[in-house]
């Protein structure tokens, strides 16, 4: 499946309101042989007074980010670095003290989309973890300067086009099987369970289990969860001020057993519990 342009949405953002501005943050479309496998490529970029943290909720996505930290460089200390490295799923909250001036230039992968530029590996090699771009690719150093370099962003854009048509993709039946049923799973809340999911995709769950591992990251019940926990910020971050959103009515809606299901998860990914997070994003 192929999209009209890059997403819209701020889902997985933390306060999103608040990080936009402090950055300028933008979406572009890849070229039209990498749409059926990426989101979209995104840019960052800053120059700040003073420390900010940014905190993101993980797509259940790999990303290729490329990245240079200017004088003030980041929270581990590249001051002045250019490097790219693969962002396995996150399978916890990421958090990022953004410092002086930097550029960020990120490849966001559909689920299941990143196997076919990488068929060497199963795509949960890379979860949880965060890899140097060279253990993968050959020619990643040369790529980093033909990213981030240029100031007009369609330069950027088309040296990441370059990039990754050199390296793929390959042909991958599972891979589209992949991005189909987690694409079913983003846009269909009927489907709340592993079990249901197997039955739409003909599979046994064990062969599902297998399928996601190898070309997902993750497993099909995290997926589902994970958007769940997406819906639910967002609809925080929606809610007019002074207000909260109808956290039982809600709970309900994204196929938790009650409340408690749902302030149980998102506390755990957030760090904290839904009413107070509303309130924060809310407060003028």
């Amino acid at each position: 499946m192929t999209s009209s342009g890059p997403r819209r949405d701020t889902r997985g953002i933390v306060d999103a309101a608040e990080l936009l501005t402090r950055v300028r943050f933008r979406r572009h479309q890849p070229a039209p042989e990498l749409r059926t496998y990426l989101e979209h490529y995104w840019f960052i970029d800053w120059d700040l007074s003073e420390p900010f943290a940014t905190h993101v909720v993980p797509h259940p996505s790999v990303n290729v980010v490329f990245q240079r930290y200017g004088d003030g460089g980041g929270d581990t200390g590249e001051g002045g670095a250019s490097f790219a490295e693969v962002a396995g799923i996150g399978l916890d909250l990421f958090t990022k003290k953004l410092t002086g001036v930097g550029r960020v230039c990120g490849v966001q992968f559909r689920p299941g989309g990143f196997r076919p530029f990488a068929p060497a590996w199963p795509v949960s090699e890379w979860t949880g973890r965060r890899v140097p771009l060279d253990e993968l690719f050959a020619d990643a150093d040369a790529a980093v300067e033909a990213v981030l370099t240029p100031e007009p962003e369609h330069a950027r854009v088309a040296a990441l086009d370059a990039f990754l048509l050199a390296h793929g993709p390959t042909t991958d039946p599972q891979a589209a099987q992949a991005m189909t049923l987690v694409d079913q799973v983003r846009t269909d809340r009927a489907i709340r369970r592993v079990s249901e999911l197997a039955r739409l995709a003909g599979l046994s769950s064990r062969s599902l289990q297998r399928l996601f591992a190898n070309h997902v990251g993750v497993g099909p019940k995290w997926v589902i969860l994970r958007y769940r926990i997406h819906e639910a910020l967002e609809r925080a971050e929606a809610t007019e001020t002074g207000s909260s959103p109808d956290w039982a009515a809600l709970a309900a809606e994204l196929g938790y057993s009650d409340q408690a299901h749902l302030v149980r998860d998102f506390t755990a990914t957030v760090g904290v519990p839904p009413t107070a997070y509303s309130r924060l994003v809310s407060d003028p």
